[in-house]
Formats: C-alpha cells, sequence, structure tokens
C-alpha cells in the first residue's frame, strides 16, 4: 500500500464514514492538535520516560479516531471507548503524583531541564487540543467527556513537570505574583 492516495491533493479530507470536508475543518484542527500533542508525548518519553506516558498516547490515539468519525458512525468504530474511565485512569495517576510533592506555594515556570520544559509543552499543547474541542462538545456528549479528558489530561502534564523538578534533583524557578 502506498503511503500517498492524492486524494487530498484539493484541500479535502475523509473523515470516518466517508464524508470529504475541508482540511481547515475545525474537526481536523482537534485531532491535528491530539497528533501534535501525541507527537510532543514521544519527545518527552525520550527525555524522561514515565510509562503511564505510553497509555495516554494510545487513550489520545483514540480520541482522535472518535473526533474524526462521523457522530452515525461512533457506535460502530467506538462503542468500547469510555473517556470517563480514561479521565479517572489520569486522576489516580494525578493523586499518585501528587502524594509525593511538597504542596504547592507559587506558580513556577516551565523550565529547568528538558523534561520539565517538554511537560509544560505537552501541557499547553493539551489546553489548546481543550480549547479547540469545546467549541465542537456544546451539543455532544461524547465530545464532552473528551473535553474533561483533556482538561485533566493538562493538569496531569502540570503535575508531571513538578514531578520531574523533584526526581531529577531541580529547585523550581517560582514566579511569584505581585512583586
Amino acid at each position: 500500500m502506498k503511503i500517498y492516495t492524492k486524494k487530498g491533493d484539493q484541500g479535502y479530507t475523509s473523515l470516518v464514514g466517508g464524508t470529504r470536508v475541508p482540511k481547515n475543518n475545525p474537526l481536523l484542527h482537534v485531532y491535528g492538535t491530539l497528533d501534535e500533542l501525541n507527537s510532543f508525548i514521544g519527545v518527552l518519553i525520550a527525555h524522561q520516560n514515565y510509562p503511564f506516558l505510553t497509555q495516554i498516547q494510545q487513550d489520545l490515539f483514540k480520541i482522535g479516531g472518535l473526533i474524526a468519525t462521523e457522530p452515525q458512525n461512533r457506535e460502530r468504530y467506538w462503542k468500547n471507548l469510555d473517556p470517563q474511565t480514561m479521565t479517572q485512569q489520569v486522576e489516580q495517576e494525578i493523586d499518585q503524583i501528587s502524594a509525593q510533592l511538597e504542596p504547592l506555594r507559587s506558580f513556577i515556570l516551565p523550565q529547568g531541564s528538558h523534561s520539565i520544559a517538554y511537560a509544560h509543552v505537552c501541557r499547553t499543547i493539551c489546553r489548546r487540543a481543550e480549547r479547540e474541542l469545546v467549541h465542537l462538545a456544546q451539543e455532544d456528549q461524547q465530545l464532552q467527556l473528551c473535553s474533561g479528558y483533556l482538561n485533566r489530561l493538562s493538569d496531569f502534564f502540570y503535575i508531571l513537570s513538578r514531578y520531574f523538578h523533584k526526581i531529577e534533583n531541580i529547585n523550581p524557578t517560582n514566579c511569584v505574583l505581585g512583586d
């Protein structure tokens, strides 16, 4: 099978189910941003492998697939996808990491090491994906659940950056408001 089909050369692509949409369709913005996030998670793994990150990558592919699927075809392709359970798993991971950290007393700057900086890049890309999805999710229950997952996931990346500060023995650079 060839990697190129030439079907997208005119600026259109197909959703799962066959509907052709312009490549600037808001759905494509969302799952393109999820793909970008997934790629940066790969970079983060290359610098500091935290095993749960691979699970996140798999979850993001599934959510991207759901978003790329026409609503009438979702049950056929994604009936076993459960964003609520995925969100709960992220919350559990956040709680496990948080239990190992000192209470946060100020904002921290996104710096210190490659892994810390990439965790923050993942956090900000995740926030962008969430913003892009919120508009589309207003009248779509499944997409609302995916939006909640992304909200929690961005929190995870923030906590992960703090965890990397700890395990890499790097004091965070604080940013105290009002100084």
